[in-house]
């Protein structure tokens, strides 16, 4: 998806875990915990409150980190959440990839019972759209 802005700034709204609920599709993502650090970095852990039926919390490792280009976490199962961006014509508009990788799950089946897959596939298309009007909005 095309989001019109610069890719370090939609990069910033990224790395920075206490504006992820902003973009969220899936309504689950509630908000950063009080000791996640203000901006993400390679190797970086951010716990995260979430709310599936039932509150929970998560704790997420950032496991690729490239400056304006790359950042992607995972949680205790394993599975990950991967933002590509690309300078789009004259560099104010992003080309934004979003993947839910879940080759690297340590309970694959899990994923295929509970319909992970195609949830999360609906829940990118809406953090995209989000991602776009945030940038639109203040544009």
């Amino acid at each position: 998806m095309v989001v019109g802005a610069p890719a370090a700034e939609i990069f910033n709204l990224l790395a920075d875990p206490n504006r992820h609920q902003e973009i969220d599709g899936s309504g689950t993502v509630k908000g950063a915990q009080p000791d996640a650090p203000k901006r993400l970095s390679a190797g970086a852990r951010f716990g995260m409150s979430m709310k599936l039926g039932a509150p929970y919390k998560m704790t997420n490792t950032v496991t690729e980190f490239e400056e304006n280009q790359l950042i992607a976490w995972r949680h205790l199962g394993h599975h990950t959440w991967r933002y590509q961006l690309e300078p789009f014509g004259d560099g104010s508009q992003t080309s934004v990839t979003e993947t839910f990788d879940g080759t690297t799950s340590r309970a694959p089946i899990g994923l295929l019972l509970t319909g992970a897959h195609r949830r999360n596939a609906k829940a990118i298309e809406r953090t995209l759209a989000r991602l776009q009007q945030l940038f639109a909005a203040t544009s």
